[in-house]
């Protein structure tokens, strides 16, 4: 799985902390289809956005084609 950072430290709003906080923010390629066959081509770019002071992940996919 191929991870891009864009920053270290990007606010944003988390919902477990009810505030903005500093958040991990990288892009992700992620298998959707598990079929082995298939596998290669449903992969899908994702953003992953992790806040640093509770470790809440929250994730939306970049491509909903």
């Amino acid at each position: 799985m191929a991870a891009v950072n864009w920053t270290d430290e990007l606010r944003e709003h988390c919902e477990e902390c009810d505030r903005r906080t500093p958040h991990e923010v990288s892009v992700e390629m992620r298998t959707e289809n598990q079929a082995r066959e298939n596998a290669a081509f449903s992969r899908e770019p994702y953003r992953v956005s992790m806040c640093t002071v509770c470790g809440t992940e929250t994730t939306q996919r970049m491509n909903n084609a």
